[in-house]
């Protein structure tokens, strides 16, 4: 009989409890040694630690020489994302393609470049021979993040110059696993929903033609179709959450990860491990589930009253999770609001009328509405609340029918061009290791000979 090795044995909780008695900081001890818990200041605002061109995340203004909250707005190497998704919306072609290029490359591609640029991706979109057979089917994981992980990894066996980390084979690296994810993500998925659901296994060869939220659809899908709409959507999803700025948790974890000189795959994966977290990456999952108990248990969806009850309710832990959370509302940076839930807006209310949504959407408008207002009356804030892109990203996806599983996946598939773009950056502009400091608090102790210890 094969060990357990998940098993917490009689033995263990002893262990575990002894642990858990060895790590006990008075919480006042950081307030007095002025220590930036999670690198950030009371009002939220993060440390800095370093300096990025790619982009940033802006929540204030300066008025009469101080800085206050204002709508926020995302640049992606200067350019408002706002002024890229509107200047992409009328043409032919999708925009994350074209925004990854500004992001690594520092300028709005020509026609002819994006071509290129696609071609290039396109020409990559290859797994290694037998990869979705011995690797990803060989142990499906019940979570694609890990899933997605381990294939990251694997593929660092499948790269001669894996540990080549001169600019041009970072680049090559990271270009290849931009048009990798996808792929990686979604037969990760599906090999695991046949294995472990006993549903139809296939797997469909992407097609060069296809975009990045082309891909997924068609790979995703049994029958391989989805309306332009839908395309377009995914597209302007993956586009909003393809970079936010270096202080975010996994793209910090990117720089702070290259900065030790290894591996591309090794990064990644890091990064990757970080978004997976559900006050990071899984957050519109809950957004999702709150939504299915809410829908659940009111009655009337469109009764204000009712509604805001409920949103109460969630605060007051006496509903959902009892966590005391609205998910979707607030966020880190941003305060009045947050203008990728605003550009996204417009777009999930076509969506909601095409796939026949039309109520669902009224009631997340009306909670979008109503919740800031409840969240301010109930608690002390230090700034505005309002919708995160979180908020409307999973209703799109459920929309989409897209399976939950792959949430936070696509949230990957679309960051991780923001990820290469600053692996470029620590590449090309770090040279020092970082090494924040920890102030230790533990008093200085005498040794004690085993016979004497108590």
């Amino acid at each position: 009989m094969e060990p357990n090795f998940a098993e917490i044995t009689p033995e263990l909780q002893k262990f575990a409890r002894q642990s858990i008695q060895s790590y006990n900081i008075d919480p006042e001890l950081y307030t007095r040694y002025d220590v930036k818990r999670g690198l950030r200041d009371l009002n939220g605002k993060g440390v800095l630690v370093g300096l990025t061109e790619i982009s940033e995340v802006n929540a204030t203004k300066i008025v009469d020489g101080k800085s206050v909250p204002a709508d926020g707005n995302l640049y992606y190497r200067g350019y408002n994302v706002k002024d890229l998704v509107k200047g992409i919306e009328p043409e032919s072609h999708f925009g994350y393609e074209e925004c990854s290029y500004l992001l690594l490359f520092g300028k709005l591609p020509t026609r002819d470049e994006l071509k290129e640029f696609c071609a290039q991706l396109s020409d990559y979109r290859t797994l290694p021979t037998s990869f979705v057979r011995d690797i990803i089917m060989k142990a499906p994981s019940p979570d694609m993040m890990n899933a997605l992980a381990r294939s990251v990894l694997t593929l660092y066996a499948y790269d001669e110059k894996a540990n080549d980390i001169t600019p041009a084979n970072v680049l090559r690296q990271c270009l290849q696993l931009i048009s990798l994810f996808p792929l990686l993500s979604v037969y990760g998925y599906i090999a695991y929903r046949h294995y472990h659901d006993g549903e139809s296994l296939y797997i469909h060869k992407p097609l060069p033609e296809l975009s990045t939220a082309e891909t997924i659809l068609y790979t995703l899908r049994p029958d391989g179709k989805y309306s332009a709409l839908e395309a377009k959507l995914l597209d302007i999803a993956l586009i909003l959450h393809m970079e936010h700025g270096g202080g975010n948790n996994s793209t910090f974890t990117t720089h702070l990860v290259s900065s030790s000189g290894t591996d591309t795959y090794s990064v990644i994966a890091a990064s990757l491990g970080s978004l997976k977290g559900p006050k990071h990456g899984g957050a519109n999952i809950k957004v999702v589930q709150m939504f299915e108990a809410m829908k659940s248990e009111i009655k009337d969806w469109t009764d204000e009253e009712e509604v805001g009850n409920y949103l109460r309710a969630l605060l007051h832990k006496e509903a959902f999770d009892k966590a005391g959370l609205i998910y979707g509302m607030g966020h880190a940076v941003y305060s009045l609001s947050d203008p990728r839930a605003t550009i996204f807006r417009s777009f999930v209310e076509k969506l909601s009328i095409e796939k026949g949504y039309e109520k669902e959407f009224a009631l997340y408008s009306l909670v979008e509405r109503l919740a800031p207002q409840i969240i301010s009356a109930e608690r002390k804030i230090y700034k505005g609340v309002s919708p995160n892109v979180d908020f409307y990203s999973g209703f799109v996806y459920s929309m989409l029918d897209l399976p939950l599983e792959l949430y936070t996946p696509i949230f990957a598939i679309a960051r991780i061009a923001g990820w290469s773009a600053h692996r470029m950056e620590e590449i090309c502009c770090g040279g020092k290791i970082m090494r924040p400091a920890y102030m230790s608090i533990a008093s200085h102790q005498e040794y004690i000979p085993m016979d004497q210890r108590s």
